[in-house]
């Protein structure tokens, strides 16, 4: 047997390597599993010119002219009317709730101008807090009306091609005019920098009693799981209240971003956000036995966050199963409810729905950690 190579000694490693591979079940799951779902949703759910939109139409008189405008609008695959006969407040809501993209008023003497050549407006109002959701849609729309008018007309010819010709479309981008992608951008990089670094640390917290062989005496102090669970937790609230502070500066001072909403209203969503975090963070924990386990789940979690909560990538582009999987994720409710504060000025009612998810995440996680300790260590 050679001192300097042996393929016996070879072979026996790699068995060994082979075997301690199979025992270690997250590390395999991770070098299969990530791949899988990087290849998934960059195949199937992204989607950078998202159709479908949901829309409101105001029209107090829906004339046939209006039903024209109406179905062109719809099979440019761009706009679905969700609420096709929403009165202007319940449209201001719907919009301002994230319910809907667009909302398309048509003016009660649209038939007539048409019927006229009296050159009309239409009035399509953007939810631009994503510069690139309304981009493609609005892009379609002059070409789109003027076709329409002419269509519907039919016999009318000389007023149908003056109407055409001379058809408005007003098109409003609310609350970010001028497609700057800082406003939606810097206030979701709060998110995001607050799931990476809360689910990871707390994460963490526990795995590191574990390893150093310090959870027995942790266990044999009169504290129960919740004792502990606070005592993990509630020192990286703290912590995430840090970063809060400073991306809200930051994003004020240097990046501009408009602050329109209540900020007490925006404390209290983030608050109830990095609580659900932190708690995910102690239920991961409780799934692993090392630290390095606990940061190979946290990353299984963060990338299709990441890729379905409509951070990176239009929220609406994405199909329909992608759409449903985001809503499992406090980011995706996180990242509504902050654009919603400070880019709409929303206030309580407008970001209920996003509020309640948060919550409903904290009940949930804490009640799946608490289950977890019990079985796993106590």
């Amino acid at each position: 047997m050679s001192r300097y190579f042996s393929l016996g000694r070879l072979i026996a490693l790699l068995a060994k390597e082979v075997i301690q591979m199979r025992r270690d079940r997250i590390t395999f799951a991770m070098m299969l599993g990530i791949p899988l779902i990087q290849l998934v949703l960059f195949g199937f759910a992204i989607n950078s010119d998202p159709k479908g939109l949901p829309a409101a139409l105001v029209a107090p008189t829906q004339d046939r002219y209006t039903r024209a405008m109406v179905t062109a609008l719809e099979l440019t695959g761009y706009y679905r009317f969700t609420h096709p006969a929403a009165s202007a407040a319940e449209a201001e809501a719907l919009i301002t709730r994230g319910d809907v993209a667009f909302v398309v008023t048509v003016p009660s003497d649209f038939g007539r101008r048409v019927a006229r050549g009296d050159h009309p407006q239409i009035l399509i109002e953007a939810d631009a807090t994503d510069p690139s959701v309304a981009s493609g849609a609005i892009s379609t729309l002059g070409t789109v009306a003027a076709e329409a008018l002419l269509r519907e007309s039919g016999g009318e010819a000389a007023a149908a091609e003056a109407s055409a010709a001379g058809i408005e479309v007003v098109v409003h981008e609310r609350y970010n005019p001028e497609g700057i992608t800082q406003y939606n951008i810097v206030p979701g990089l709060l998110g995001v920098i607050l799931q990476m670094t809360m689910v990871m640390m707390t994460s963490m917290a526990l795995t590191r009693e574990i390893e150093r062989g310090t959870m027995e005496n942790l266990l044999s102090m009169p504290a129960t799981p919740l004792e502990i669970m606070l005592g993990k937790v509630l020192p990286y609230l703290g912590v995430g209240a840090v970063q809060v502070t400073v991306v809200l500066v930051a994003a004020k001072l240097i990046f501009d971003v408009p602050f329109v909403g209540a900020l007490p209203l925006l404390l209290l969503g983030v608050f109830v956000f990095v609580a659900a975090l932190v708690i995910l963070g102690y239920l991961i924990s409780t799934a692993s036995r090392t630290q390095m386990q606990a940061m190979q789940l946290t990353f299984f979690f963060f990338l299709p966050s990441l890729l379905l909560s409509g951070f990176m990538f239009p929220y609406r582009g994405m199909p329909e199963w992608a759409q449903v999987l985001g809503e499992i994720f406090p980011l995706t409710h996180f990242l509504r409810l902050i654009r919603a504060v400070m880019l709409k000025g929303a206030d309580h009612a407008g970001v209920a729905q996003p509020m309640a998810a948060l919550v409903l995440f904290v009940l949930g996680l804490s009640a799946l950690a608490l289950m977890r300790f019990r079985r796993t260590l106590d």
